[in-house]
């Protein structure tokens, strides 16, 4: 199996079209759409399937494109929106969640790019990754800079109808533009007060990066608060190094098109050999990618993957 890490496309800063300060919890301020009316949960029996997808290139609407051919409904259950930013004003010395203009398009065409998914019973996440500016979710200076953060994420979620949110500390560049090293106390605060925000939502975790280490602080463990935890380096079998229950955690990663056929089958006959609840796929595209996506399924669900354009 491979052992080199993900070839993730970053999300460039396209247009500036920042949510808000992070200073004092300043909210979203771009259209909005209404959440949808609770979806029905998929048929199938199985481990979750998770989709990222990059929006700069590909649509988020074909992650609902799959449906197993045995009539067990959807192949993916989770479609992750690749992804946010969190941006750095050494001006005022302030974070602020970003969004270029192929995530902002996403968001501002909910009815047509994310209530789709929603109404076939797939949850829609919503991926925060750093952006080379220094501000990261590891080194917020206190309490109430990692709390109002949260709130732009939570504000964010209920105000675009997703479903959660998914950390992912790549990218930070810790230190730049005059920021702190990466903290004990930051990311145990940001998801402690993120929880308290959205107590019904998913939070996940991009297994990576200094925030993925500092999970415990004065006492607090903040594992617990999430939902899942996944490996990030694609064609490998890497447990997440958090105290969730295997029914949470995707030790297997892959990415469709470029991890072959045989590995993906193998990690997913290992997934459920093993016990474990969820499996990670990155960069589905617009292509037919049935063939690749039914190595999988036969292992996970029985059952060959069928692609409706």
């Amino acid at each position: 199996m491979f052992t080199l890490m993900r070839s993730r496309v970053r999300t460039a800063a396209l247009a500036v079209s920042a949510v808000a300060a992070l200073a004092f919890g300043t909210t979203a301020t771009t259209g909005a759409a209404a959440a949808p009316a609770p979806a029905p949960a998929p048929a199938k029996e199985g481990p979750t399937s998770v989709a990222y997808v990059e929006v700069n290139n590909n649509s988020m609407l074909n992650v609902g494109k799959y449906t197993l051919a045995n009539g067990g409904g959807n192949v993916f259950d989770v479609a992750v929106i690749f992804a946010a930013n969190i941006n750095y004003d050494p001006g005022t010395k302030t974070a602020s969640l970003y969004f270029n203009e192929n995530v902002q398009r996403v968001l501002d065409n909910a009815a047509t790019e994310i209530r789709p998914l929603q109404e076939k019973g797939i949850k829609v996440v919503l991926s925060v990754l750093g952006n080379h500016q220094g501000a990261g979710f590891a080194n917020f200076p206190s309490q109430q800079t990692a709390s109002a953060f949260a709130k732009q994420l939570s504000d964010t979620v209920a105000k675009y109808g997703l479903d959660g949110i998914d950390f992912d500390d790549e990218y930070a560049e810790y230190g730049n533009n005059g920021t702190g090293q990466p903290n004990d106390s930051s990311f145990v605060y940001l998801v402690t007060a993120l929880r308290a925000n959205m107590p019904d939502k998913i939070i996940s975790l991009y297994n990576i990066g200094p925030s993925a280490t500092r999970l415990s602080y004065d006492g607090v463990d903040v594992s617990s608060k999430f939902d899942y935890a996944w490996n990030p380096y694609y064609g490998t079998w890497q447990v997440p190094g958090i105290a969730l229950p295997k029914s949470k955690l995707s030790p297997a990663a892959v990415e469709i098109g470029r991890t072959s056929q045989s590995t993906a089958a193998d990690l997913a006959r290992r997934t459920v050999s093993e016990g474990y609840g969820v499996y990670l796929t990155y960069n589905l595209d617009g292509a037919d990618r049935s063939a690749d996506v039914s190595a999988f399924t036969r292992q996970l669900y029985g059952s060959d993957a069928v692609y409706t354009p």
